[in-house]
């Protein structure tokens, strides 16, 4: 028995006294971003990264929304002191019964080569109908105009990391996600020489159980740039926003007013 306990009081004999026999202490910050983390990530399967290089890619799948998506510049034309400034937004609303859309179209300014012009297109299933001037017509420019989406103009993003976060916004539950410039997909925008394009601000928010953005918002410093292929660069800042509502909705699109 002496021998016994000879033999314990030798195997713990100093044991927890030295530095390297302690336990690791787990970091009080590090726990909470942990519990934070799990109490607010997202389903499984987005938990990143995501690949949305189009913003309202999928939208087609959902009975019907709304959306509202604006591109906005303030700077100078590249190389020069002349201030230009322009903004272009759409509107657009879909039904997925009879394939109907509604695109509501208004720019000011430069950005899209007209001072101030404003357009009405309407598809219902293979009849489209371009309303612009107080005239109607249909044929292949009715199709485009009505055909307009989100992607086309504000692009999205090829890689979008989860942020740890989630809200509630435009009546969804969305999760955040964060990205870098070279995470941009911008098909509005194209560098010339010596041009640049450097992310100042921006936030992507995704729903999974509408698998689509709810929320892009993107602030761009921007260096001899061509928005929508104009013919002079410009430098200054660009803003993109697009913003998803009303999903499930089904809006009512008719021939619209004057065709």
């Amino acid at each position: 028995m002496l021998a016994v306990l000879a033999l314990l009081a030798a195997c713990s004999g100093g044991r927890g006294q030295r530095i390297e026999d302690l336990p690791t202490p787990a970091s009080i910050e590090g726990l909470a971003t942990a519990q934070f983390l799990t109490a607010n990530a997202p389903p499984p399967g987005y938990e990143g990264p995501l690949a949305l290089p189009e913003v309202d890619a999928n939208l087609t799948a959902l009975p019907g929304w709304r959306y509202v998506v604006e591109l906005a510049f303030d700077g100078v034309f590249a190389g020069t002191p002349r201030q230009t400034s322009a903004t272009t937004q759409a509107e657009i609303w879909y039904r997925q019964l009879g394939t109907a859309r509604r695109v509501v179209v208004s720019t000011s300014g430069e950005l899209l080569g007209r001072q101030d012009s404003a357009f009405e297109a309407v598809r219902l299933g293979a009849d489209a109908f371009l309303v612009r001037e107080g005239m109607c017509s249909g044929g292949p420019d009715a199709a485009t105009a009505a055909d307009l989406r989100a992607g086309m103009l504000v692009g999205g993003v090829n890689r979008a990391t989860f942020a740890g976060k989630r809200a509630t916004l435009n009546g969804e539950e969305a999760w955040l996600y964060t990205f870098s410039t070279a995470d941009l997909n911008l098909p509005a925008v194209r560098l010339s020489d010596e041009g640049s394009i450097a992310l100042t601000g921006g936030e992507l928010w995704f729903a999974p159980a509408r698998n689509a953005v709810i929320r892009f918002y993107v602030n761009l410093d921007v260096t001899n740039a061509i928005i929508f292929d104009r013919q002079l660069p410009v430098s200054g800042q660009l803003l993109l926003r697009y913003d998803l509502y009303d999903i499930g909705s089904e809006p009512n699109i008719t021939v619209p007013f004057g065709c």
